[in-house]
């Protein structure tokens, strides 16, 4: 494998052991320390919970510029050393304060870990690059709690002992990397952040679909996160076993097609891409909601990880093409903000719409907004997707 490839793989490892702690730590360890041992309400988690995405989102803009402006080691360090603080006070913790402030110093510590892994998606392979960081992605945020709930049968300590671990092991893979030979290093330095940002948005606009298609996706996502477990429950009566087995075929779907159609979408370039993967996904959510049985569950979750296969490098790639090089950083930063924006507004729609209707009514309210991006993607003009020699 060649250098740059070295690099993809350990900033993939870097992305892997953080979300690995992050998905153990949000969805098995904090639930699991304020019921069964501080006693504590569990509705404290989804406050936590929140906490965690919504500072890790808001200072994403600035830890993008400051990546653009100074390199990315000395940032990548800062963030491990305020996870690492924000892991001791939970360890310790004994007070709601304190699980608030560890969740969020936890969420600035590891945001700049996906801002560096999307800045190396450039080049003529974007989608393929993309599709493989994501391979680790998703199978750290899934590996994370499923793993910490076997070692936690083990005893508290060998649980909180791999948290650590899957810490230190991400700032390793982060610190011995190759990436200044891939140009991840100081670029041009203006002495504030507008510089950075007039520029972002001058290429945002450049695409009037950017926007919309990010604030849609991830409002729709979030609308119906939050009630997956009560839908499998009371609606489609499938067991934890099931509701586990559904989810391992659902993210294997994925992940074994991720870099597969990253490499077809930087082969053709074609908008099908993303107009058949939300087209597809909107689909299967409405179909999800006129299923009752476990293998028809089954079958339409593998085609709804193969759809989000489909469309993932797709989008990130041409996210990508509309970030400026020198102020990738704050591009990602920007986009990645927006994103936060659907992750903390969409639990809220859907909570309020499963209150109003039922709980088939966010998975229908969200399909209908999945099918509204790929109608958006259909009228996109051809030239967008072009490369452009600016943003190589």
């Amino acid at each position: 494998m060649h250098k740059s490839g070295d690099s993809l793989f350990s900033i993939g490892l870097m992305l892997l052991f953080t979300e690995f702690l992050r998905g153990a730590y949000l969805i098995a360890f904090l639930p699991n320390l304020v019921e069964e041992r501080l006693g504590i309400s569990i509705s404290l988690v989804g406050v936590a919970v929140s906490v965690h995405y919504l500072v890790d989102s808001l200072c994403k803009i600035y830890i993008g510029y400051m990546i653009d402006r100074y390199g990315y080691r000395a940032i990548l360090h800062g963030g491990f050393l305020l996870a690492a603080v924000g892991m001791f006070l939970i360890i310790l913790a004994k007070s709601e304060m304190q699980i608030f402030l560890s969740s969020a110093l936890l969420g600035i510590g590891l945001s700049p870990v996906w801002l560096i892994c999307m800045k190396q998606v450039k080049g003529e392979n974007r989608a393929k690059q993309a599709g493989f960081i994501y391979v680790f992605w998703m199978a750290g945020l899934g590996l994370g709690p499923m793993l910490f709930n076997l070692v936690l049968d083990l005893g508290w300590n060998y649980s909180v002992l791999m948290l650590i671990l899957a810490l230190v092991l991400g700032w390793l893979s982060g610190a011995f990397n190759q990436l200044h030979k891939r140009g991840v290093g100081k670029g041009a330095s203006p002495q504030s952040l507008v510089p950075y940002l007039k520029q972002v948005t001058a290429y945002i606009r450049m695409n009037p679909f950017i926007l919309p298609a990010i604030i849609l996706q991830t409002t729709g996502a979030g609308m119906v996160a939050p009630f997956l477990n009560v839908f499998a429950a009371n609606r489609l009566s499938l067991t934890h076993t099931e509701l586990s087995i559904i989810m391992v075929f659902g993210g294997a779907s994925a992940i074994l097609l991720l870099v597969p159609m990253g490499k077809w979408f930087d082969a053709s370039g074609s908008r099908w891409f993303l107009i058949g993967g939300f087209g597809l996904f909107a689909i299967s959510l409405f179909a999800l909601t006129g299923v009752y049985s476990f293998y028809m569950s089954l079958i339409v979750v593998i085609v709804m990880g193969a759809s989000y296969a489909m469309l993932l490098p797709a989008w990130n790639a041409l996210m990508s093409r509309h970030v400026p090089m020198d102020a990738s950083g704050t591009g990602w930063g920007l986009l990645s903000t927006i994103e936060g924006f659907g992750v903390v507004v969409g639990p809220l729609i859907g909570s309020f719409l499963y209150v109003s209707g039922n709980i088939e009514t966010p998975f229908l309210v969200s399909a209908v907004m999945f099918g509204m991006i790929s109608i958006m993607y259909f009228f996109m003009p051809s030239k967008i997707f072009s490369y452009t020699s600016q943003n190589a």
